[in-house]
């Protein structure tokens, strides 16, 4: 049974750092990635990456303030993310598919999901 799960999640002042992990089971997975929903708002491409790591996708308001990596030999993908700004407040989800194929900015491009961290930016 494929699960994900995340970790890393919390309350930061703007301008700070935060790591977020999830670690994979069950299956392999080519495409994975991170989304995230704001309170009232539907859920956003935050970042992608394949699975031998040559191909990252990220959104262009993440651009430059946060980083996607994978470790395959621990099954996990990390996104580190600094400059935090309020606006960036949201639960994060990873994101995972099966199949390859492009690096995806659709929720409905990726079957798995996880259950989610909350990440809060204060000003």
């Amino acid at each position: 049974q494929a699960q994900l799960v995340e970790t890393g999640g919390g309350l930061v002042q703007a301008g700070g750092s935060l790591r977020l992990s999830c670690a994979a089971s069950g299956r392999a997975f080519y495409a994975m990635g991170w989304f995230r929903q704001a309170p009232g708002k539907g859920r956003e491409f935050v970042a992608g990456i394949s699975s031998n790591t040559a191909i990252r996708r990220y959104a262009d308001a993440m651009k430059g303030r946060f980083t996607i990596s994978r470790d395959n030999a621990k099954n996990t993908v990390y996104l580190q993310m600094n400059s935090l700004e309020p606006e960036d407040t949201a639960v994060y989800y990873c994101a995972a598919r099966s199949s390859p194929g492009i690096i995806g900015t659709t929720p409905q491009q990726y079957e798995y999901w996880g259950q989610g961290t909350q990440v809060t930016v204060s000003s």
